[in-house]
This record gives structure tokens, sequence and C-alpha cells, in this order.
């Protein structure tokens, strides 16, 4: 890694004024410039379609972003908005446009002292293709130090146009230069499953076939889908999570040892998880939408009643699947991976259910269930780990019982951990790709997951508020195993 000053850098944003550059890399860049994080010198470039914004008028929609959003005293807010951010316009990707914001880049440069550039792409996948090419036609891609592309996900909408797009972006940058965000990556419990595995010999020398019955994975969110049927409608719960987000979990959890701690040996082991999954049964997977809910004189609406959808619509906002890895540590382990929108609440977790004893020494004090040690890791909103065990209940006559031995991060550390845009902000900023997707992932995943797209047409349909529909239970090949809600 560079030094801290090298690492400055001109950090240019597609969709300057999007949603994402207001709730999310607006706060992150602050934060981290307000830490010290940021190499000094940094400046950021917001790139958008309105011509009657200039520099002044886009720092006071920069403020009230950030007041918005909560970050800073006003004063220190300010500051930074007029040492820090800057705007060009462009309407569209042709060659004049970005000539002219190659010159601006070019300015920024000479009086910031910087040397490298990011280019983020804060725009609808759809202007993916467009903006990359343009980008690498007006030689943007190079200059005299590191050029990087950022490319938020979704990544492709099957396996053809993601191959389709890692070839575009081939063409004009080199694998080395692109970092594919997604943004669970950044969270510190998803980085502390690497620490928690490897780190941690109790664990890893029980992590394999051998010693664990299942594994869960669920991403749940209690909201709907709010304000974003144009993007939901055509794209549904496998394009938005499933092949991103749950991959990113599954493939950290079952991964061998990397040979070290650094991009190329963590991205080689998860792509290998990928290619030893077996290829999907229709019988293994359950698509479901949620339903209207009425319940204690309130109701909720249904997906069908959301604005912007359609009453007869069969997008899935719920996916949940059984799929097993045919490899030396998981041979016949079942990995049962599950999201929805209007579950019952918002958690993020990883269950691990270790096997129970092999013989039933103590099948009349306790349930066979109560037996079983279960691990969770809870990845939001309440991050740390649950490890239940079993106990004998005091006193007279023998009984068993199960415990937990808890941890959770706040109470150690002192403070809530954050949503992850800083720490990958960061780690383009200095070069490092070890918590970004690999173009082979994102084909790896999109050969896994793709020919589901074609078998949504079942919908299983379940009340907003519950834990989804009930065919999701019939998954389950045992029958003292369920969802962990």
């Amino acid at each position: 890694m560079a030094d801290a000053a090298d690492d400055s850098c001109v950090f240019v944003v597609f969709g300057a004024t999007g949603d994402l550059m207001a709730r999310k890399l607006l706060p992150a860049l602050f934060n981290l410039a307000e830490d010290g994080l940021l190499p000094a010198g940094c400046q950021v470039l917001g790139v958008g379609r309105h011509h009657d914004v200039d520099d002044d008028a886009y720092r006071q929609w920069a403020h009230a972003a950030l007041t918005a959003a909560g970050v800073g005293d006003s004063e220190k807010v300010q500051q930074w908005c007029a040492g820090a951010l800057h705007y060009q316009a462009s309407a569209q990707a042709d060659n004049a446009d970005y000539l002219g914001i190659g010159a601006r880049i070019e300015a920024l440069e000479r009086s910031a002292g910087t040397r490298n550039r990011v280019f983020y792409l804060a725009l609808p996948p759809a202007a993916f293709p467009d903006t990359i090419a343009a980008l690498g036609e007006a030689g943007l891609n190079r200059c005299g130090g590191a050029t990087r592309l950022v490319i938020e996900k979704p990544f492709g909408r099957d396996l053809p146009s993601a191959v389709a797009l890692n070839a575009l972006v081939h063409r004009h940058f080199e694998e080395q230069q692109v970092y594919r965000i997604d943004h669970y990556l950044g969270k510190e419990m998803v980085q502390n499953l690497l620490a928690f595995r490897f780190g941690n010999a109790l664990f890893e020398s029980a992590w394999n076939r051998d010693h664990i019955e299942s594994v869960q994975i669920t991403v749940a969110e209690a909201l709907g889908i709010e304000d974003r049927a144009g993007y939901y409608e055509s794209n549904g719960a496998l394009r938005d999570m499933v092949q991103n987000h749950l991959t990113q979990l599954l493939t950290l959890t079952a991964m061998e040892v990397p040979a070290a701690f650094e991009a190329d040996s963590i991205r080689f082991e998860k792509v290998k998880v990928l290619r030893s999954v077996v290829p999907l049964a229709e019988e293994a997977v359950v698509f479901g939408q949620y339903a209207t809910e009425e319940a204690d004189g309130a109701r909720r609406a249904g997906y069908r009643q959301e604005s912007g959808v359609s009453p007869r619509s069969n997008t899935e906002t719920y996916v949940a699947l059984r799929l097993h890895i045919e490899n030396w540590r998981w041979q016949g382990v079942p990995f049962y991976l599950r999201t929805g929108k209007a579950l019952g609440r918002r958690v993020s977790e990883i269950a691990i259910k270790f096997r129970r004893p092999p013989v039933a020494l103590f099948k009349e004090a306790a349930r066979a269930e109560s037996l079983s040690n279960v691990l969770v890791i809870a990845l939001q909103p309440d991050d740390g780990f649950d490890l239940s065990f079993t106990v004998k209940s005091p006193g007279t006559p023998f009984a068993l019982q199960s415990q937990r031995m808890r941890f959770r991060y706040a109470q150690a550390f002192g403070e809530v951990l954050g949503g992850g845009y800083e720490t990958l902000l960061l780690e383009v900023v200095h070069g490092d790709q070890t918590l970004f997707v690999h173009s082979s992932e994102t084909e790896a995943a999109w050969e896994l997951f793709g020919p589901l797209l074609d078998k949504r047409q079942r919908i299983h349909f379940y009340p907003a508020g519950s834990w989804g529909p009930a065919a999701a239970d019939a998954l389950w090949d045992r029958g003292t195993d369920a969802w962990h809600n």
C-alpha cells in the first residue's frame, strides 16, 4: 500500500445529486474527512445532468443533504463542502462532455496536488455501459497516478449481461482498477467473519461436515419496498439480494483458509465455493410476495397495493433456497438461504447448527433439539455472537436446558458499528481490493442463480409482517429443524 500522501485523489461521482450520493456517499466522505482518515488534498467532483447548477449551488445542496443525515455540526459541514466539493454538468455520454470532465479533473489535480482518480458510478445500472465506454474513449481511464472505477450492484441482470458488462469494462480498464462494490462487505461484522473463523482454532477446527449439521443465512427486512417500485418491479429479490449480498455471506462462511489475507487469495477461495455448489433444483427454491395483512385494527398493504406496482405483479419479494456444496469440507451439509421484504423484523444473521451428541445419554431429561449447539452470528442490527449450550437445571429431578453465551460489539467497544460505506470508500482510496467483488465472482454467482430467473412464475403469498410463506418450511428435510426466527 502506498503512503497516505500518495493516496490523495479526485473522487468523481457520476450521479452527483442522486439518492445514493445524498444518503450514503456524502455522509461517508464527510465522516472520513472529519476523522482525518482521508488523505490531505482529496477533492470530490460531482457530475450530474443539471446545467443550471454551479459549485456554490451544489455545495448548498450537499450541506442540506448532510444536515438531513445528521452528521457533524453545520459549521464543519459548511467548511468541508466549501473546501472539497465541486460540480460539473454533463448531460450525455459524448466525447465533448467527457473532455470537459477531464479538463475539470486536471484543474483540480493541479490545484490540490493530487495524482489519483476514482470514478464512482452512483447511477442506474442501465447507464453503466455508456458511462464506462465514454470514460475510456475520452482517455480518462489513465492518468499520472492510479485510476480506479467503482461500480454499484447489481452487476448485470443475468449471466449474459454480466459477461458483456465485464467484457466492456475490461476493454477500458484492467481488473486491478475495478472495484465492484457490495456494501455488505464493508460491515464490520461481515469482515469479522474472517477473523472469527480463522483467528479462533476452537471454531475453525469444528467448521466442517463432521461437526456442523446445517447452516442458515438470513437477510430480512421489516419494511416493504417503500418508494422503490420502479427498481423493484424490474429486479425482484433474487437480483436485488440473493445474487450479491447472500452470495457474499455464503462464500465467506464456506470458504477455505486463504493463502494470505489479501485480495487475490480471498477472492480465489470465494470463487471455489461458488464453483462447488450443486446446481439448484426447482423444488429447492421458494419465491414469495408479501400480501395485505390486517391485525389488531392495523392494515399493512401488500406488494401489489404499493404505489407503482402492477396489481397483477408476480415479482418476488422473498426467496428461500436450499443448496449443497460438493467439496471435502461441506459434503452433505445443507445451506439454507432466505431474504425478504415486510418480514417479522429487520435482521441479518448466520446460524450455524452443530451436530447433536452421537448418543442420547440424557434422553429422559431433555428434548432432543435442546442438545444442539447453535452459533448465531448477528450482522445487523445488534452486531455480535450468541452460542447456545446445554446445562443441567438446578435441583431435582435431573433436567437439562439451553443457555447462551452472548457477545455484542456495542457493549464491548462502546459504539454501534457503521453501515460500511466509510470502510469501502477508504479501501478504494488506498487501492485495496480485498473487500470488493472480482469479475469471476459475479459470473460464477450468475451461473448459479441465473437459471432460477425463469422459474419465478409460482409465487407463494405471505402476510406482511410474518416470516414468509409456509412453503419455505418444506425446504427443511429434518423434522426437528426449522428457520431460526
